[in-house]
């Protein structure tokens, strides 16, 4: 799906979000705004740029991961603990509705650019403030990334084999959860805003919100005294919930939430006396017997290719999915019928791939407009529209403020 964009089109338009945080977590709440048709300025240091630039895979020299969390964002460059990156930074502060930042508690108050003096400029202001461990308590200095969240929410106590070590994801989860609840904590704030008329602070601790997707595990443990345990692909709720191998090596996940799944399940798969077990008849003394139940589905897979066992239960109206990798995801039918994956011309490399924004409206496109652009690439052109002249702006760069 090859698609482009006039930010006057997206249902934020109007909206200007400027994005002074760095890694994950803050810069993809801007990505998430920004695909809606906010105006998404990133703010990066002169010579120090977000370190995401310098992340994960690269062609010809190129980071690959910024093109993602770097679209729909014009940047500039200014460091905001000089005086004249403070200027800078008040100005464009006084022309947004949000800002974003992601510095250690304290930081911003210490290069008098806290929330009083921002607000003082601009009593709209939405000031979302995302960090580690929050603003209070005793961990508030802590340096925080998403991989601690994932450690102390519980995420990777409850991740992994039986008899295997506590697990992590191998990619950013905790930051990737961390920034969907930041773009929506900073939409109540507008809405709020459109009451008071009055701009707020947004605390937001990137382990909170990958502790409020992990279910009911805190209201277990002051109920029961128990936590839940690691149980691999298997699930203490229901069974069979694991993943199978086919006969020509692909990878299958099969769940059975719902009764009527399970029922239909054992009998595809050849074992309908199953279902007249009096353990049978709940989720959890089903997954007492995951075993028994484990080899009838993997047994049944495993005599089959992928796509015979794909078709045996879209027939039987039994949940089933293949286990995808990117290649498999850009070629499946059902992403390409979503427009999931969108097509944008780089500048640098040319025709790019990626995934797109996360739902669809029927009133509004929302796409991605451009990639990731280069450190600094809009700085002169930004503080031309603040006001700056040409003689301020070349005394800036001669002081390294921008």
């Amino acid at each position: 799906m090859t698609v482009s964009r006039d930010p006057s089109d997206g249902p934020l338009a109007g909206l200007t979000v400027v994005d002074a945080s760095t890694l994950f977590a803050g810069p993809m709440a801007a990505m998430h705004l920004g695909d809606m048709g906010a105006t998404v300025v990133k703010v990066e240091h002169p010579t120090r740029p977000d370190p995401s630039r310098g992340h994960g895979a690269a062609k010809n020299g190129i980071n690959l991961w910024w093109k993602t969390l770097g679209r729909n964002k014009r940047t500039m460059t200014a460091d905001l603990s000089s005086a004249g990156g403070r200027d800078v930074f008040l100005a464009l502060a006084a022309q947004a509705d949000v800002v974003i930042e992601n510095f250690r508690p304290g930081t911003l108050e210490r290069w008098g650019l806290g929330y009083d003096e921002l607000s003082t400029h601009n009593p709209g202001l939405v000031l979302a403030r995302v960090s580690g461990f929050g603003q209070i308590g005793p961990y508030r200095s802590r340096p925080g990334f998403g991989t601690l969240a994932e450690a102390m929410s519980g995420f990777a106590a409850m991740t992994g084999e039986p008899d295997g070590p506590p697990t992590l994801p191998p990619f950013g989860l905790g930051d990737g959860v961390a920034s969907l609840a930041t773009a929506y904590a900073v939409m109540v704030a507008l809405h709020a805003r459109q009451v008071s008329g009055r701009g707020q602070v947004i605390d937001l601790a990137i382990v909170e919100p990958i502790l409020a997707m992990l279910g009911p595990q805190i209201t277990r443990w002051d109920q029961l005294r128990t936590v839940q345990p690691r149980t691999g692909n298997r699930s203490t709720n229901n069974a069979p919930r694991n993943t199978y191998r086919t006969r020509d090596g692909h990878w299958l996940a099969v769940s059975t939430s719902a009764q009527s799944i399970a029922e239909r399940v054992v009998r595809l798969v050849g074992r309908p006396e199953l279902v007249d077990e009096p353990w049978f008849a709940a989720g959890a003394t089903r997954a007492q017997h995951a075993d028994e139940l484990d080899e009838a589905v993997g047994g049944w897979i495993a005599r089959r290719d992928r796509a015979d066992v794909v078709a045996g239960f879209e027939e039987a109206q039994a949940a089933v999915a293949p286990v995808y990798d990117a290649a498999d995801i850009v070629a499946d039918p059902q992403f390409q019928a979503l427009g999931t994956i969108h097509e944008i011309d780089d500048p640098e490399l040319g025709p790019m791939r990626m995934q797109g924004p996360l739902f669809r409206l029927s009133e509004h496109d929302a796409v991605i407009g451009f990639t990731g652009r280069a450190h600094g690439a809009d700085t002169d052109d930004l503080l031309a529209e603040l006001g700056f002249t040409d003689v301020q702006v070349a005394a800036l760069r001669r002081d390294g403020a921008v």
